[in-house]
């Protein structure tokens, strides 16, 4: 078992995000830090044609869900993809193929060199992302997004409560994240195993995978907690690369602070493999809500 690992669960119409994702780490994975990719096993043959030239190892989905015990494959398959993804990246632990491991999502782009560092503490213990989302729910109260406040609050307080945990709402993200396997094997432990749950029934209950890791991690203690803030820079919203963009944020401004940068797919719809989908209006109405800012 290696200290650490980069892992990116995927599908085939990310493909070539995917691709993207994997060449910039190819040219920055300073220490060769290893790289897997799981998708589903239908989608193996097609992300092996290309990514076989790169150091990726590939596995498929399944194969994580079956390391899973209490897990019922049938009704993963039967989740919405958006919240079976969750369970499938939160168990990838169970392989045992490291301690820590950065869960990054296919739209990722590393944008400067990076090593272990950048991802653990000198203790060898993963960096939590942990802060209050201030930033993103100033910017949201000022362009009248009241709905994604009231979402955060929400989301927070619904998993705080099933830990008891009375205080400050936290937000443990946005991806990509280092999460180390005794924080997921705690939560297992302390909170699945005697409800006589699997993680696809947490996620069912609330799904956001970073809140049940990082109230597990609150709660349990399985790993010393060593704060950060975002390890990527993120758009979550068009208004606030927008913003940025006016601003003249460069790349090279944005290395000093983060490893990658992450658009949301969202926005590069005409990078869906094999093609954007949707009817020609459909694709304009999308454009001219990006150059709106409201995507």
């Amino acid at each position: 078992m290696t200290a650490l690992a980069l892992y990116c669960k995927s599908y085939r119409t990310d493909l070539r995000r995917v691709v993207r994702l994997v060449q910039s780490i190819e040219r920055f994975n300073e220490q060769k830090i290893p790289v897997y990719v799981s998708v589903p096993d239908a989608d193996l043959f097609l992300f092996q044609s290309h990514l076989d030239a790169t150091s990726v190892k590939l596995l498929s989905d399944e194969n994580i869900l079956e390391a899973s015990p209490r897990l019922d494959l049938t009704r993963v398959a039967s989740m919405h993809g958006a919240v079976a993804q969750q369970v499938v990246k939160s168990e990838f632990w169970r392989l045992g193929l490291a301690d820590t491991y950065v869960c990054l999502d296919s739209d990722a782009v590393f944008i400067r060199p990076f090593s272990a560092s950048d991802f653990l503490a000198p203790d060898g213990f993963p960096y939590t992302v942990l802060d209050e989302a201030h930033d993103l729910l100033e910017g949201a109260m000022q362009h009248g997004r009241h709905r994604i406040v009231d979402a955060f609050v929400r989301e927070a307080d619904l998993v705080q409560q099933k830990f008891g945990r009375v205080g400050r709402r936290y937000s443990f993200g946005p991806f990509p994240l280092a999460w180390h396997r005794n924080v997921w094997e705690s939560l297992d432990r302390n909170y699945l195993q005697p409800r006589s749950m699997s993680f696809a029934d947490a996620i069912l209950e609330a799904p956001i995978e970073s809140r049940w890791y990082g109230e597990a991690l609150l709660a349990y203690r399985a790993i010393p907690l060593h704060p950060c803030q975002a390890l990527f820079k993120v758009y979550h919203y068009a208004w606030q690369l927008d913003q940025e963009t006016r601003q003249g944020v460069t790349a090279e401004q944005l290395a000093k602070l983060y490893c990658g940068v992450i658009y949301q797919s969202a926005w590069e719809r005409e990078m869906d493999w094999p093609s954007e989908g949707g009817g020609v209006l459909s694709r304009w109405g999308r454009q001219l809500r990006r150059k709106l800012g409201r995507i």
